[in-house]
């Protein structure tokens, strides 16, 4: 049977997702926000991650982008990109990911295949969403329709590792499903595929890609707070570490973003409710959740010691996207670097050109336009994000934005004579 694909979702996991498949089967694109539909039809990915010419290419290829249900049945295939955040308290909130499915499930028929991208913690597809498909639909599991999961590898902001190019996990609820899904993907992954040997395989494989992550970026943080106490520079002992082979040079920093910050309090929540407390990965979680704090205390400390004002002082914050040039501001621990001087009644603006400006306004931050040289307006510089055009601010420029004695407080290791540097 020829299959015929409906994405649910159209961020950064399912456009390019659905743009490949577009070139060898008949796609459509759900999602439930009415602008992004209107601009997808219009040629434009907010997110950057497809150009007009690739998505005009896909709309003469047949693909089609809609929020009408009725669109998707006749698919026999649905792949499920949606977001699976974290609530305030740090449990999963699968809700994105249960309206989708009950979602399919209105129209799930006989033979169809779901397939899920989202993150979430192993079991959660089989324990989940398969009984919404059954409830929904009066259809029954591995016998009228089967399940897949095939976690999202996608690197926003990056042109070169793009969704055909990264190799893909592949897994399936039977034997035969497994290895027709891992023929579909394989049709459009040049990288190939990597087959697991049942969907709670491939679910832990993904979440705990990033959790390794977190932890190594956790001992990265943890060491440079270690040797900013004893006065010596991170970096240095990094690069003179690094001299041996086996050495794994990473750098300390924010931990923000739709991965790496969210997807260990899956596993951690999965784990707790089975009886086992995860005290290394909380633990990370803790260490990186506080980076925002020491930064904004940081900047706080050097303006004191340079006399300066607090209240109604003036910030610039460099960098509001969780990751440097892109424009995804998903779960940005910058944000909580400016909630933090605004605690001490500080002013602060946000310059940020990858942030499109209609999402500018749509934020509660204090965007700028540009970057006002020559106005020596700011009591401290704070340098958050490493986009590309803030590696060619000079040492000059930086001491015309500033205030009497310039403070730059430099979180990616990109300013030339910074005040303190992670």
């Amino acid at each position: 049977m020829k299959k015929k694909i409906s994405i649910i979702g159209l961020g950064y996991v399912g456009l390019p997702l659905a743009h490949a498949f577009s070139e060898k089967y008949e796609v459509v694109g759900f999602d439930i926000n009415k602008a992004r539909i209107d601009e997808l039809i219009e040629g434009f990915d907010r997110t950057l991650e497809l150009t007009k010419e690739q998505l005009n290419a896909a709309l003469e290829n047949g693909m089609k982008f809609t929020m009408d249900v009725k669109e998707l049945e006749n698919s026999n295939v649905y792949i499920v990109t949606v977001p699976t955040p974290i609530d305030e308290k740090n449990n999963p909130d699968l809700t994105p990911i249960i309206k989708s499915t009950q979602t399919i499930s209105t129209i799930l028929k006989k033979g169809d295949i779901v397939i899920y991208e989202s993150t979430v913690y192993p079991g959660a597809t089989e324990e989940i969403c398969v009984p919404i498909l059954e409830e929904g639909s009066g259809l029954k599991f591995n016998e009228d329709f089967f399940c897949g999961y095939s976690p999202e590898r996608i690197n926003p902001g990056d042109k070169e590792h793009t969704v055909t190019k990264i190799l893909k996990i592949t897994a399936g609820s039977t034997p035969e499903i497994a290895k027709e899904i891992d023929e579909l993907y394989k049709s459009i992954i040049r990288a190939g595929t990597h087959l697991a040997p049942t969907i709670k395989v491939a679910e832990a494989a993904k979440v705990i890609e990033n959790t390794q992550r977190d932890v190594n970026i956790a001992l990265m943080n943890e060491l440079a707070m270690i040797f900013d106490t004893m006065n010596i520079d991170t970096n240095a002992v990094l690069e003179a570490a690094a001299t041996k082979w086996n050495f794994i040079k990473l750098a300390p920093g924010l931990v923000g973003g739709h991965c790496i910050g969210v997807d260990p309090y899956y596993l951690t929540h999965k784990a707790q409710s089975l009886g086992y407390t995860p005290n290394l990965i909380l633990g990370a979680r803790h260490i990186n959740n506080g980076m925002s704090k020491l930064i904004a205390d940081k900047a706080i400390k050097y303006m004191i010691k340079a006399d300066k004002k607090l209240k109604g002082a003036n910030i610039l914050v460099l960098g509001i996207t969780f990751k440097e040039n892109c424009p995804d501001m998903r779960n940005t621990k910058v944000v909580d670097i400016i909630s933090e001087l605004q605690e001490y009644e500080c002013n602060v603006d946000v310059y940020d050109y990858w942030v499109d400006k209609s999402d500018r306004l749509s934020k509660d931050v204090p965007f700028i336009e540009k970057l006002p040289f020559g106005s020596n307006k700011y009591d401290s510089i704070i340098v958050a994000v490493g986009h590309d055009k803030f590696k060619e601010i000079s040492q000059e420029q930086f001491e015309s934005l500033s205030n009497a004695t310039p403070i730059i407080i430099d979180v990616k290791g990109i300013v030339q004579k910074p005040t303190w540097r992670l």
